[in-house]
């Protein structure tokens, strides 16, 4: 196997065989799929599987700063959950529009 579909088969986040899915993202981090990668005899870095990923569409985003708490214990379920939702949609012909938020937060404690 090849070292796109090698890194598509860690990150895909529908069953395997799913070849369009509307939501890109992934919960691993590029050192962590580096890693692996490199493991199942790919030599890549974290910044070559970065780019890899954007080229696929998906949307990189920094950890979550632990002072703002915990995150939800679900949020892998909550992703899949929207993921269906937005396929549904695509499928009835209605349009689907993606909206990344933040929350406000104060600076400081």
């Amino acid at each position: 196997m090849g070292l796109r579909p090698a890194l598509l088969a860690l990150v895909e986040p529908d069953i395997r065989g799913d070849p369009i899915s509307p939501l890109r993202w992934t919960t691993k981090s590029t050192r962590k799929l580096a890693a692996e990668l490199t493991r199942q005899g790919h030599k890549v870095s974290a910044d070559t599987v970065g780019d890899l990923l954007r080229e696929e569409g998906f949307s990189l985003q920094a950890n979550a700063k632990t002072i703002e708490g915990a995150q939800h214990p679900d949020r892998d379920a909550q992703f899949r959950y929207i993921n269906d939702q937005a396929k549904d949609h695509i499928g009835a012909g209605d349009p689907v529009i993606s909206v990344d938020t933040k929350k406000k937060e104060l600076a400081g404690h």
